[in-house]
């Protein structure tokens, strides 16, 4: 079973937000960790770039799949987790822990569209 933490926002792409004001710090779920396996890089836009909700801002490499990471909410990136640069493996140690992206929103609505805990769980059951 997946761990699924309680006050953070999903997106149905498995992305977790967690809402700092107008902040969202912006990772991937356990679920989208164990289903990559071990990570072995992470792709991320640079602080200022413009990231898009529902569009693709980077990627997450394993040794058996890319896949893109997908933004939950629009904005501009004000910080990048530069720890994954070195260590991607982190994400695979503890998801939540681990972020990727810090994002001032430019439309704290969009996070209406996501999922709390209970519906993201219902979803990867």
């Amino acid at each position: 079973m997946s761990k699924i933490i309680e006050g953070l926002l999903y997106s149905e792409s498995h992305e977790w937000v967690k809402v700092e004001g107008d902040i969202a710090v912006i990772g991937v779920s356990d679920f989208a960790q164990k289903e990559m396996g071990d990570i072995t890089y992470v792709d991320m836009p640079d602080v200022d770039d413009e990231v898009t909700a529902e569009e693709d801002f980077g990627a997450l490499e394993s040794v058996k799949a890319s896949s893109d990471l997908i933004s939950p909410v629009s904005g501009v990136v004000v910080e990048k987790n530069e720890e994954l640069e070195d260590q991607p493996e982190l994400i695979n140690q503890d998801a939540y822990a681990n972020w990727i992206i810090k994002v001032k929103m430019s439309d704290v609505s969009e996070l209406e569209k996501l999922l709390d805990a209970k519906g993201y769980a219902a979803i990867t059951e």
